[in-house]
């Protein structure tokens, strides 16, 4: 329930009661009124809480945007979400956008629930990298660290196989680090290729029993391996993730995307700013960037620093980074044309 009052002083506040069921307000303030006080800072109207009623006051115009706020973030909580910081951080950013999809639309789409602990987007185009991955066969994720690119399509995975959508799931990497060194390293082929792969059962264990997935492993329903493992195969019914896939050549990522077979997904993962390739081979992942873009039911979703979802230093680092890096190649850019004006002067 929202009434409006004007003070009819010379300023000409507007005031905006709005009545926060007794349920749901510690979900939307936040414990000990964290989100409370991000809504203080971010708001461009003066908020006050007394009880369970909100009250909102400033101009007619930042009224209107911070009651759309607070009814948005309403119905987040509404549909099971509890708030943090973060989250309403994100809902701001949502709503500023300006797309059609509400913070509600994004943050209550539910793909995993396990021992309390809810796997969903948390950004718009996390959202649409979702949607993309259910709607295509293959989708490219390509953004910098902390986007949730591998997370949420593993959990796509872990989806697809209980609802029985796939008979198995397959994650690859390209162990590009060991290269030839691999056969130097102590231990079997299994401990040597661990430490490459390790991230991802790191996340399987977030979203499955962690007894039942050695079973599973063992019975072939779930398969983790180096991507050199996939030379000569035909995958059918399978939900594959390539990971670090910036780390493909050109040929290695020809090689496992016709490796699709019939009823079976890929998702392929990467970062093109972070290739570890030696000797400056190309990044197979930028030349399927280049030449598969435009092909039906290929699809690429691009993640940003303003979706990375842990530390907020991580996407500062992230856009700090991009920035020394675009210098880079401007300073670069300016040395060459230097040079070729001095060498056609002689």
């Amino acid at each position: 329930m929202t009434d409006h009052n004007r003070d009819e002083s010379v300023d000409a506040v507007v005031s905006s009661n709005i009545e926060v069921p007794q349920d749901l307000a510690v979900r939307l303030l936040g414990s000990a009124d964290v989100n409370l006080r991000m809504l203080e800072t971010q708001l461009p109207a003066r908020i006050h809480v007394r009880g369970n009623r909100v009250t909102l006051s400033g101009s007619a115009a930042d009224v209107a945007a911070s009651e759309r706020v607070m009814e948005e973030l309403l119905r987040v909580v509404r549909g099971g979400t509890t708030l943090t910081p973060d989250l309403v951080r994100q809902s701001l950013s949502i709503l500023a956008s300006g797309d059609a999809e509400t913070p509600a639309d994004v943050l209550s789409l539910d793909i995993l629930s396990r021992r309390g602990k809810v796997i969903r987007p948390k950004t718009l185009n996390q959202k649409r990298y979702v949607d993309a991955i259910d709607k295509n066969t293959i989708v490219f994720g390509l953004g910098p660290a902390g986007t949730g690119k591998t997370y949420l399509a593993m959990a796509k995975a872990v989806q697809a196989l209980q609802a029985k959508e796939v008979s198995r799931i397959i994650l690859t990497r390209p162990a590009v680090e060991a290269g030839e060194k691999l056969g130097f390293l102590p231990g079997t082929l299994h401990q040597k290729i661990d430490p490459y792969l390790r991230p991802l059962y790191d996340a399987l264990h977030d979203m499955m029993d962690p007894e039942a997935i050695p079973k599973l492993m063992e019975a072939g329903v779930i398969e983790v391996a180096p991507l050199a493992f996939m030379r000569g195969r035909t995958i059918n019914d399978s939900f594959i993730i390539l990971d670090e896939a910036q780390n493909t050549t050109a040929e290695q990522m020809k090689m496992f995307l016709t490796r699709l077979g019939f009823g079976a997904k890929i998702v392929v993962t990467g970062d093109v700013t972070q290739v570890d390739l030696p000797g400056g081979k190309q990044s197979g992942l930028r030349v399927a960037a280049r030449i598969l873009d435009g092909i039906d039911d290929i699809h690429f979703a691009t993640l940003t620093s303003a979706d990375v979802v842990r530390h907020k230093l991580v996407a500062d680092i992230v856009e700090a980074y991009g920035r020394a890096e675009e210098a880079g190649n401007r300073t670069m850019r300016r040395e060459g044309l230097r040079q070729s004006s001095g060498g056609r002067r002689r």
